[in-house]
């Protein structure tokens, strides 16, 4: 017992320093007490005798003594201080969002913190150290971050802002930091992976890393093997979880860039319309379909379509508030063209179609969706030069020269179209669409360059002109056409 051997410690009379290890099943199982002695006198006996207990965490807790001669006063902290006191690194305010929480992805939201870098962990504040311990009576501990096994890499993607790094710790959480001040987060970075890559990599259990500090301080052979004995009990399962939430965080960005690129060469490799349609895989469309194509495929010079469209308005839309400038449910259009390229039935005056803006909008539609706009471009540059001749008779006979030189299906399709909008001009005192307005909705659908090199401006003030002159001496460009 205790007593005893007490006893025999002050009867001893050797100068030799003696060492033993008492097994103690008082607190807790695994528990083991030390006691040092020195027998140089009685007094000095008394005087240097140390008791410290290790528990199976390592947790220290206080000697086991029934006589007051055996309280000692060394204990374990004046030997290892605790990491609350472990020497600050590093402090200052960073831009700071916590997006993981336990491996569970949470809402990013920045704030700024105080953040101190101590030899293996982070703490946030919210103002300076100084002031949140001062503030801290309460018993509230800050926010930190264990860097026993944690990893450090720059996440340009994770933020829209400039200068961002991540950490992401063993047990799942993820920070970002922040700081607009390039040489300020280069510095906090490579002060914090200088931390990281100080402290074990072992990421099982990171407490495991100041135990083993104090085994090694306390040199017993025995408490060495009581931990290598509980790290080998330690189930392989739990292990691989947590190096699979780390490594799995971690491979974000690289699982990214690999589905990119995977979509990139999709996108790349996928078979064009037009090979589509050679194969016959995908059936020739009224959009998006060359005008020459459509008319041979209905064996005509005017689209099916057009002629519908511009029966439509001139039965029900002449005197329509912005007609053609006006646009209509985009969604309804886009309805009206699924059908079309179906080829099922349209009735135009079904009610769904009621707003003459969608039967616009869908034929505007048309006339911009053309591979090759109605004034083809090969036309473009006689066209341009005819509008800029000072005299408007020159301009007048060289642009009917031009019309007349056009492909069937063009000129049939532009006389039907320009003679429509002729009417639109007659009702501009109800519908409000004068000639100019006209042009400025149909010049840069109907005449367009095929590669815009020049002055897109400038291109489109002779777009806008062409079309208004079109409309304006239409009689005088297409009377010698036949119906």
């Amino acid at each position: 017992t205790e007593k005893r051997i007490n006893c025999n410690m002050q009867k001893s009379t050797t100068s030799n320093t003696s060492v033993e290890m008492l097994n103690s099943t008082h607190q807790g199982t695994g528990a083991v007490q030390m006691r040092i002695k020195n027998a140089n006198s009685h007094h000095d006996r008394l005087s240097q005798s140390k008791s410290m207990i290790l528990t199976d965490v390592g947790k220290v807790t206080e000697p086991i003594s029934r006589h007051r001669r055996n309280h000692s006063q060394h204990v374990l902290k004046e030997v290892i201080p605790p990491l609350e006191q472990l020497m600050v690194e590093k402090e200052g305010y960073l831009q700071k969002a916590k997006i993981a929480d336990g491996g569970k992805k949470i809402r990013k939201n920045w704030s700024s913190s105080w953040i101190v870098l101590s030899s293996r962990k982070l703490e946030f504040y919210k103002e300076s150290k100084q002031q949140a311990l001062s503030n801290a009576k309460s018993g509230h501990k800050p926010e930190s971050v264990d860097l026993c096994g944690a990893h450090i890499e720059w996440a340009k993607e994770k933020s829209s802002r400039k200068n961002v790094f991540q950490i992401t710790t063993v047990s799942g959480n993820e920070f970002l930091l922040q700081s607009d001040i390039d040489f300020i987060i280069l510095d906090w970075f490579h002060a914090i992976k200088n931390a990281i890559d100080r402290l074990p990599r072992d990421p099982s259990c990171p407490s495991r890393n100041l135990e083993l500090f104090k085994m090694q301080r306390s040199s017993s052979t025995e408490l060495l093997s009581h931990y290598d004995s509980d790290v080998k009990d330690q189930k392989p399962e739990h292990r691989k979880s947590l190096m699979f939430r780390l490594h799995h965080s971690a491979s974000d960005t690289s699982d990214k860039n690999r589905v990119k690129s995977r979509l990139k060469k999709f996108i790349t490799r996928r078979p064009s319309l037009k090979t589509l349609q050679e194969k016959g895989l995908i059936k020739d469309q009224i959009f998006g379909s060359h005008l020459h194509t459509v008319c041979e495929r209905e064996n005509s010079t005017v689209p099916w379509f057009v002629k519908q469209c511009i029966e439509a308005v001139e039965k029900r839309g002449l005197d329509a508030d912005g007609i053609y400038r006006v646009s209509g449910n985009l969604a309804t259009i886009q309805k009206l063209r699924f059908i079309v390229n179906q080829e099922e039935k349209l009735n135009l005056d079904d009610s769904q179609w009621e707003d003459i803006h969608v039967v616009t909008g869908a034929l505007k539609m048309f006339f911009r969706e053309l591979p090759e706009p109605l004034f083809p471009y090969s036309f473009f540059e006689p066209f341009v030069e005819a509008i800029k001749k000072p005299d408007n008779n020159t301009r007048i006979e060289t642009i009917k020269s031009l019309v007349q030189k056009l492909p069937p299906p063009n000129r049939d399709t532009m006389k039907a179209l320009f003679g429509h909008l002729t009417k639109i001009v007659a009702k501009a005192s109800k519908n409000l669409m004068s000639t100019q307005s006209l042009g400025i909705v149909f010049g840069p659908t109907l005449l367009r360059a095929e590669n815009e090199t020049g002055n897109m401006a400038v291109h489109m003030v002779y777009q806008n002109q062409i079309a208004e002159l079109m409309l304006s001496e239409y009689s005088k460009i297409f009377d010698s056409e036949e119906d």
